[in-house]
């Protein structure tokens, strides 16, 4: 039966098997077994269905875990305490309880599968468990799914198809969201939807995701089609692999699938979760001292292709320390236009200003024809060990990997061989052109930050990018960054450079986007010929701003439409809020539960001044109201 014939089935003609309540009994899960062995899960919110009744379930090559199944045993809840720190995340110290239920079930061949559920305050996750495989086992299917109310409304971003798009590199999870849809609607590409994936049924928000996904399954997908207000989970298609390789889960040993996560409540609940990083593994480095947040210079964005030269990634390094910037990115063909003799100048130019270079490589292979280099030598351990070994020693910090395109299962397993080879070598890792990190930077700490979004540099390309930039960007928090770390590249404070395009943003805006938007490296889009039209004020504001968070805040917002957030580093408070509208929007903001005496507000300026920034004592004037322009923004910084 699909998943809409069981999210239609009468319960009455299945059994209750099994429910578990959160924490705080706010969200209930129960799971039942219909009549001719088929699972299903329900999951309510305040008593009010949040997921229909949805499928569960695999299909393994030659092993049928869909219908048929029996009941074999429901454990005890239990409760599960995970508490871990991370430097690359929306809070510093983290705390996830949640209850937890394992039931097995057995097929008619009498092979067992575990579903592993577990419910916290802020969502449901849940995992197959496959104790019994000894030999090469293969999923051609995963039935999980989730059934929505037909006038739920949704926010999703397209999956791009296999081999399109710039020199065929595509899926890199580079499309605009189509926003407050009807579900059922089918997607634009035919490929399906990419996580995280965004609903509201009637007051509450669902966000879903996936989070543990190691080398022997595919990253995967929603897919739907128009019928039904399903959503089920789709695999990557069979191009999207690494040379040789193949793209279904495949595993020979005792199996836990990824888990499937449900982030359930209100916005504040949603934008302020953890639950895309408590669902992860845990770290799996010994030493991470070389592992350091930060902000970086990057010439490639303003100035493209042709500058890809010694002398001007010295004035790129130059304009990083003169920011207190710890990176500076070097881009594509490095290898020729600079050279490593040079480049391993450059490192040693760079040392004594605590700048530390990042060097950007093709992931190569025959799945794309992209021609840019270093190229073909991380395809292999051999030739990433050689190759990171000389990174090491010419001091160099990273590298920016690009130009993967696809979620295959052998891709996946290329992905956490290049993290675990830049491990030994210390080296940090920036993935671009490339998926969604579903919460690996906290299995791999090194591993900063990730593209997986239609970023700036799309801006430079494309003024309908640039129009749309905004109302993007609002859709984010909610989406894209919610649980992992984004490489946007964002602030442009002063106006795009080497490009046809024109900002639609404003200054107030753009320096926002620095709070916002969370990636362990920042690589900044404003030139250095262009900060010296900034204000000092601002540029002391960019030169003091935390490298990384204590705590978040979820102050007001709606996808697409504006979004208020807080962030906390030490005893200081960030305020960050963006308008992605084309219209004023007037914000009145209480800062009274921050408690601090004293304001600093940047907004926009007036005339020829980008920016106006006023200081206020808060003793007894904890409101603002704030006006913020079309396509608008603000920072405020309480302490």
């Amino acid at each position: 039966m699909n998943g809409r014939g069981i999210g239609m089935m009468n319960l009455l003609q299945a059994q209750q098997v099994a429910q578990l309540q959160s924490p705080d009994k706010s969200i209930a899960l129960n799971v039942f077994l219909s009549a001719s062995g088929e699972i299903q899960y329900r999951i309510q919110k305040s008593g009010i269905n949040v997921i229909q009744p949805s499928a569960l379930g695999v299909m393994m090559k030659g092993h049928d875990f869909t219908q048929g199944m029996k009941l074999v045993m429901t454990s005890k809840p239990e409760r599960i305490t995970d508490s871990y720190q991370t430097k690359n995340a929306k809070k510093s110290s983290i705390l996830y309880q949640a209850n937890q239920l394992v039931i097995s079930f057995a097929n008619p061949e009498k092979e067992k599968m575990d579903i592993i559920f577990r419910l916290s305050d802020d969502g449901v996750a849940f995992r197959y468990r496959f104790p019994w495989i000894k030999n090469n086992e293969t999923i051609v299917k995963e039935q999980s799914s989730f059934t929505f109310d037909r006038k739920t409304r949704a926010w999703l971003q397209p999956m791009s198809e296999a081999k399109t798009g710039f020199e065929h590199c595509h899926p890199s999870y580079e499309e605009h969201y189509l926003q407050d849809i009807s579900v059922g609607t089918v997607s634009p590409l035919k490929s399906g939807w990419v996580y995280p994936a965004l609903f509201k049924t009637d007051q509450t928000w669902v966000l879903i995701t996936e989070a543990a996904l190691d080398g022997t399954y595919c990253g995967t997908r929603l897919i739907n089609d128009s019928a039904s207000s399903v959503y089920s989970i789709g695999f990557a298609d069979p191009r999207e692999v690494f040379t040789g390789g193949g793209y279904l889960p495949q595993s020979n040993k005792p199996w836990l699938t990824p888990w499937r996560i449900i982030a359930i409540g209100s916005l504040k609940t949603i934008a302020e979760s953890t639950l895309g990083t408590d669902l992860a593994p845990a770290a799996v480095l010994k030493d991470t001292s070389f592992v350091k947040p930060g902000r970086a210079s990057w010439s490639w964005i303003n100035s493209k292709d042709d500058n890809i030269t010694f002398e001007e990634q010295k004035k790129y390094i130059d304009y990083a320390y003169n920011m207190h910037w710890q990176y500076c990115l070097v881009d594509a063909d490095w290898d020729t236009k600079i050279g490593y003799d040079k480049i391993a100048e450059l490192s040693s130019y760079a040392k004594p200003k605590n700048v530390g270079l990042i060097l950007w490589y093709n992931s190569a292979g025959d799945w794309n024809t992209i021609r840019y280099h270093p190229k073909d030598i991380l395809l292999t351990k051999e030739g990433r060990e050689k190759e990171f070994s000389r990174l090491q020693a010419m001091g160099i910090k990273g590298v920016k990997i690009d130009f993967f395109g696809g979620d295959g299962q052998s891709m996946i397993q290329y992905y956490i061989d290049i993290l675990n080879d830049a491990a030994k070598y210390k080296l940090l890792v920036n993935f671009h052109g490339a998926t969604l990190p579903r919460g690996w930077q906290r299995t791999y700490p090194h591993l900063m930050t990730a593209e997986a979004i239609y970023g700036m540099e799309m801006v430079t390309f494309d003024q309908k990018a640039a129009d749309k930039q905004a109302n993007h960007c609002a859709m984010l928090p909610f989406t894209r960054n919610t649980f992992d770390p984004m490489d946007f590249t964002p602030m442009n404070l002063t106006g795009l450079t080497s490009s046809n395009c024109t900002r639609k943003t404003t200054p107030a805006f753009e320096l926002a986007l620095s709070v916002l938007f969370l990636s362990g490296i920042q690589h900044y889009a404003q030139s250095p010929e262009g900060m010296v039209h900034v204000p000092d004020d601002v540029k002391e504001f960019l030169r003091k701003l935390p490298d990384n968070w204590d705590n978040v805040k979820f102050l007001e917002g709606y996808p697409g439409k504006y979004a208020v957030i807080a962030r906390r580093s030490g005893d200081r408070w960030y305020i960050a809020g963006i308008n992605g509208e084309n219209s004023e929007k007037k914000i009145n903001l209480d800062i009274s539960s921050f408690k601090k005496r004293k304001a600093t507000l940047f907004t926009d300026g007036t005339n020829s001044e980008l920016f106006s920034k006023t200081t206020r004592n808060t003793t007894g004037q904890n409101k603002f109201d704030l006006t913020l322009n079309a396509n608008g923004g603000f920072v405020m910084v309480l302490e």
